[in-house]
């Protein structure tokens, strides 16, 4: 690989492989590394989902059009054009955020009411799938598929030993499965769906993200 340090000479490189190939995630690889401490910060509980929303946005769309309109270079910077995505992803976060503390009430309100016990609607089950799993994904199906060390399967919900970390990283993966789906499959609760794999799984899956330089 030629020594390139410039990030729209990376892209343009990587987008002159063809979609899929290992030349082109190693160029798209570099230039995530070089992109990654330009993005904008915000100190929010859904900035890393956000910000992996971007991520997989950047992929689908940096070198053609995927889910959305493919980065023209002529109209700003890379960086420019991711951190307009992602202050855009913050913006539903923050909107999500205040949704779920109005269905969190009004469900504890029902309870309550009702003297009896019952789920809460998480809303991170109206979020729409992306269609396909970008290149960089790719790494992460690897992983969670192999498991080498056993981990991703052994942490797994108590009384539901078949409900693991490997299990749930790789259904949630684009195309992903619905926590409703998985809920109505396993006989679990959305919320403990939910609760469990932001606690257990998506820990390990940052861990290992950040371990390939993916995120900081």
């Amino acid at each position: 690989m030629p020594e390139v340090d410039n990030v729209e000479s990376l892209i343009q490189i990587a987008c002159s492989h063809p979609p899929g190939s290992l030349e082109r995630q190693r160029y798209l690889t570099k230039g995530i590394r070089l992109i990654s401490p330009r993005l904008w910060r915000e100190s929010v509980p859904y900035y890393q989902d956000a910000l992996q929303q971007t991520w997989v946005f950047f992929c689908q769309n940096i070198c053609e059009a995927g889910t959305g309109e493919a980065y023209n270079p002529k109209r700003g910077s890379v960086v420019t054009w991711l951190n307009y995505y992602l202050k855009r992803r913050l913006q539903d976060g923050f909107t999500q955020a205040q949704h779920q503390k109005i269905t969190t009430a009004s469900a504890y309100a029902r309870v309550e009411r009702s003297g009896g016990e019952g789920d809460v609607v998480d809303p991170i089950d109206h979020l729409p799938a992306p269609d396909s799993i970008p290149p960089i994904l790719e790494a992460v199906q690897t992983w969670a598929s192999a498991d080498a060390t056993g981990e991703l399967r052994q942490v797994c919900i108590e009384g539901h030993p078949q409900v693991n970390c490997q299990l749930l990283i790789l259904r949630r993966l684009p195309p992903e499965s619905s926590w409703q789906a998985l809920a109505a499959e396993f006989k679990v609760s959305v919320s403990t769906l939910s609760s469990f794999y932001q606690r257990q799984c998506l820990t390990r899956l940052r861990k290992f993200g950040a371990a390939e330089g993916y995120i900081d």
